[in-house]
């Protein structure tokens, strides 16, 4: 006679064990599918999700291009409903919120490679440029950061004005700037070095002084700073 009872699901043994792991040690030794899967299953009580996980990452090639991805397309993903599509959508926006949230108060970024650090998975899976600032007080502390602009870093869509109207209503002594290529290439343009030289001038009328401007590319970064160009145009501005 077979037993009629409903036999476990075959996938919860192994969500439990994927949840195990993460308890503890982390996403240490997690493959991209695996963190997606990971958070399908807190939208998915019994379904194994490894496959709808694996079909995402084919799809939109790597974790954060699953995370970046629209709602409406992550929703054509099978397995991948309206409560998952917004639950990761969700996580990414926290994750971003957290990123820019730490650095408040605390010390100036006092090099490129630190700067890169802090901005480096805020900016780098985003499809478009991201052009932020980090307001610095007169003790070279953090006051806040902010996206400022979307898009490409051109004179045509980043104002100096802009940036200097935003600095004075934050109170700021000093700024950083970054923004990222999406190409992951971080060499500047020629409109990201104009960019830079009218920001610094603009600023500098109003006293206020440009430290940095940093380029991030895919795992890699170019500094304004570090290459004596920040330098350079502010004693463009002193010999004016």
């Amino acid at each position: 006679m077979k037993n009629s009872s409903t036999p476990p699901h075959k996938g919860l043994g192994h969500r439990e064990r994927l949840r195990e792991r993460f308890l503890a040690s982390g996403l240490e030794g997690f493959l991209d599918y695996e963190v997606i899967e990971l958070l399908l299953t807190l939208g998915t009580p019994r379904r194994d999700c490894k496959q709808t996980a694996k079909d995402a990452l084919t799809r939109f090639k790597t974790l954060q291009g699953v995370l970046e991805a629209p709602l409406a397309q992550l929703i054509q993903v099978k397995g991948i409903g309206p409560k998952n599509a917004i639950g990761l959508k969700l996580i990414h926006a926290v994750s971003r919120r957290y990123l820019e949230k730490r650095v408040l108060g605390k010390d100036a970024i006092s090099s490129s490679a630190q700067l890169f650090d802090y901005l480096y998975h805020n900016l780098r899976d985003r499809g478009t440029e991201c052009f932020v600032v980090i307001y610095l007080d007169s003790q070279n502390q953090v006051l806040e950061m902010q996206a400022l602009f979307s898009g490409s870093v051109s004179s045509s869509a980043v104002y100096p004005r802009e940036v200097v109207k935003a600095a004075l209503e934050h109170n700021a002594s000093g700024l950083l700037l970054a923004h990222n290529h999406p190409s992951g290439e971080p060499v500047p343009s020629p409109e990201d070095t104009n960019i830079t030289r009218e920001i610094v001038f603009a600023c500098r009328v109003m006293d206020i002084r440009v430290l940095e401007h940093l380029i991030i590319g895919d795992n890699r970064y170019y500094s304004f700073a570090d290459q004596g160009l920040i330098a350079r145009f502010h004693k463009e501005f002193d010999s004016r």
